[in-house]
């Protein structure tokens, strides 16, 4: 099994943001909010922690009518280029932009009917800091969902995903999904954070060759 090394915790400059934003997250976008639509109830307001250049509040956006969302990111040049997604999008009535740490947000307890994350676990040293907050953030009977990559367990297998994956990007491009895998978490440590804040193990799975998944279903039963 591949040791966790763990990779820079915020992409704060100009070229990483755009670097990021270049990438084609298209597909992988449209699939994660499709999921959160599955389980999502209608309730608002949502939170997105790692928004990073908002594109999934973007695709929430076009895919749902309804909703609003406040996107959480730790780096200003991310959260500069998202709002010129958002504006662009023509969707700043629905998407708030927020300069703030998901280790340790704000907001009051049970601040939030949803929460959704897309890659953000496998950036942060401390993981189970941002599990502690969904769960003191999400309201009883509100959606959860989490998505990020999958620690491979060889250099052989993290190599043959980027070649899959990345195959075409730029080689800086590849290095930086290189590392992000190596710095994921396995099914076992994210689960272990979850059951932890309280949450069933169960509700965590494998769901690509490179994602781990964590869902709740929302119930609206929100007090």
């Amino acid at each position: 099994m591949l040791q966790r090394i763990l990779e820079p915790e915020v992409m704060d400059t100009h070229e990483e943001a755009h670097g990021y934003d270049a990438m084609d997250h298209r597909e992988v976008n449209e699939r994660f909010v499709a999921d959160f639509l599955a389980l999502w109830d209608g309730g608002s307001p949502i939170l997105d922690l790692g928004t990073g250049t908002a594109q999934i509040p973007i695709e929430f956006c076009r895919q749902s009518p309804l909703g609003k969302v406040i996107a959480v990111d730790a780096s200003q040049q991310m959260l500069l280029l998202g709002q010129q997604n958002v504006n662009n999008a023509g969707f700043t009535q629905r998407i708030e932009l927020v300069f703030q740490d998901a280790k340790q947000l704000s907001y009051p307890d049970q601040s939030f009917a949803a929460i959704m994350s897309n890659s953000i676990i496998h950036h942060i040293p401390n993981p189970d800091t941002v599990v502690r907050e969904i769960a003191r953030l999400i309201q009883p009977g509100g959606t959860i969902l989490v998505r990020d990559l999958l620690r491979p367990t060889t250099l052989e297998e993290r190599d043959a995903l980027v070649s899959l994956y990345a195959g075409s990007a730029t080689p800086h491009q590849q290095q930086m999904f290189a590392e992000s895998l190596h710095a994921a978490l396995t099914l076992a440590e994210i689960q272990e954070m979850v059951v932890q804040a309280g949450f069933p193990a169960s509700g965590v799975s494998q769901t690509t060759d490179r994602h781990w998944t964590w869902a709740v279903a929302g119930t609206g039963t929100r007090t």
